[in-house]
């Protein structure tokens, strides 16, 4: 079958490999019809996630016809369309009993923090991802849903990572009716945190980035106010001074690769002596103001990484992070999609075919050509 291979920092090729195969009871292999390149993806492209192995396929979102089944699958069967959250959840840790899927205790036995994911290196549990034509899906009575025939594939591929995900950084977020929240990053997640938001009441969003056309995308879709910060001499006071006392809640939706500290930049992603970046989480911690909520969904790596925790303490700041939890979050979001009050598709700016592949990390990671969300189809998505 052709997949996308990962053959070190920056350099990925369509190429053959071997089909997957039934390994457990619980797996079904997927004919994939559709498969996103996340923003996180760009984190394993660039390097900078630890155990990123050369061999590697990506691909944490994406959709798919249901080709074999395992014995132990009573819930699917072959031909059904399913969409396939980008967690891998076995439903029966204590962790998934819980609805925390995203932490799922089996799919990644050999961590104790995340779960297991497609395609987002040995960290995360080794297993291959959906920028394939197939691809094997464990514990596949707990996560795929059937698409449901209203929902639009396009819509269904977005619902397996960046619709639950922006949606629960603002649920994370507490938001209560009237409150300004400020989110760093206009990728599809802070893009899509932000117009969820409005869904908890905000009275007032903020999305801070450093490219112009990802943030007139986000004007017009969230909607939102808008800056740039680059025209920013020091982006903590200009949204203290925006705000009045600081934000009531801050998203970071940026992660490990933020650009503005020079600092940051350096140990966190030249020299990868932190779990990258955090330039976005420190903006977040000293822009909320005292007693505010900071929700991160931004993806950071394994080791250490410096904030400035003496602020969140003196300020009495909650932080709540998580990845999200995708099977949780998609009978609500369904029906968000059905009635129209999100519209997942209209971030999909890009298309290409899977035999293009290199190209389409190109073109988004290097942010040309007004890309926001690329979606790739494999020649056997019909």
């Amino acid at each position: 079958m052709l997949a996308m291979d990962y053959r070190g920092a920056r350099r990925v090729r369509a190429q053959q490999k071997p089909m997957p195969e039934i390994q457990h009871p619980r797996d079904v292999i997927v004919r994939v019809t559709r498969s996103c390149i996340c923003g996180s993806d760009l984190h394993l492209y660039n390097g900078a996630v630890p155990d990123t192995r050369v061999g590697t396929t990506f691909g944490h979102e994406f959709t798919g016809i249901v080709e074999d089944t395992g014995g132990a699958i009573t819930s699917l069967k072959r031909g059904d369309h399913v969409l396939v959250p980008f967690n891998i959840a076995c439903g029966q840790c204590a962790f998934c009993l819980e609805g925390l899927f995203g932490n799922c205790h089996e799919s990644n036995p050999g961590a104790t923090a995340v779960g297991g994911i497609f395609g987002y290196s040995h960290t995360t549990g080794g297993h291959q991802g959906g920028q394939a034509e197939y691809v094997r899906v464990p514990f596949a009575d707990v996560g795929p849903m059937i698409i449901p025939p209203d929902i639009e594939p396009d819509n269904a591929v977005m619902l397996t990572d960046v619709v639950p995900t922006g949606y629960q950084a603002a649920e994370m977020a507490g938001i209560q009716p009237g409150d300004t929240v400020v989110v760093f990053g206009a990728g599809p997640i802070g893009i899509m945190a932000a117009r969820c938001a409005w869904l908890f009441g905000a009275g007032r969003v903020i999305v801070v980035d450093e490219l112009d056309y990802r943030l007139d995308f986000a004007r017009q879709y969230a909607p939102c106010e808008v800056h740039n910060f680059h025209t920013m001499k020091d982006p903590v006071l200009f949204i203290k001074k925006a705000t009045g006392l600081g934000a009531d809640v801050c998203i970071d939706a940026v992660g490990a690769e933020a650009a503005g500290r020079a600092m940051q930049s350096v140990l966190g992603r030249k020299l990868k002596l932190q779990g990258g970046s955090s330039t976005a989480l420190h903006w977040a911690i000293n822009s909320v103001r005292k007693g505010g909520v900071v929700s991160v969904v931004g993806v950071y790596g394994p080791t250490a990484t410096m904030v400035p925790f003496g602020n969140v303490v003196n300020k009495g700041i909650t932080i709540r992070a998580n990845q999200a939890s995708v099977k949780r979050l998609l009978p609500r979001l369904v029906e968000h999609v059905r009635s129209g009050i999100i519209d997942p598709k209209a971030l999909i700016t890009h298309r290409f075919s899977l035999e293009d592949v290199s190209n389409a990390y190109r073109i988004f990671s290097s942010k040309l050509d007004g890309c926001i969300k690329p979606l790739l189809i494999p020649p056997t998505a019909e």
